[in-house]
Formats: C-alpha cells, structure tokens, sequence
C-alpha cells in the first residue's frame, strides 16, 4: 500500500485590523449642526405629556443629533 502525504494546511495569514469609520448616519452635514440639536431638545419640552413609551425616542434623537455635532469637529 501506497502512503500518501497529506499536508495540513496553514490558517490565512491575517492582515492589518479594519480601521472603523463612523457610521453612514452620523456624516457630515451641510448645514449647521445646532440647528439639529434645537430642534431635537425642542422634542423634549411636552415630554411629560408623552406615555413613557416615547421617551426613549425623543432622548435617542437627542443623542444622536449631539453625537452628528461631535462628529464633525476637527482634530478632537
């Protein structure tokens, strides 16, 4: 009987890590940022008429609009 070599192949040799980029919501605007940040924080003024349900809605809009402002300062 014939032995044959079988060799074990190798694990791919891994590359450099990803580099993240931010997310495609949070890209630069055009216009000026603040201008989305009233009018998110101007949605929390009849909050306490709101179920509770929806608050978490018109914090998250907060939040993001804050971190769309973040995002576009330079060289933070």
């Amino acid at each position: 009987m014939q032995d044959h070599f079988h060799p074990v192949p190798r694990p791919p040799v891994p590359g450099p890590p990803p580099v993240p980029g931010p997310p495609d919501q949070f890209a630069q605007q055009d216009t000026d940022p603040r201008a989305g940040i009233d009018e998110a924080v101007a949605g929390l003024d009849d909050l306490a008429a709101l179920p509770l349900s929806e608050h978490v809605d018109r914090f998250e809009a907060v939040h993001t609009e804050l971190t769309v402002a973040l995002s576009t300062i330079d060289k933070v």
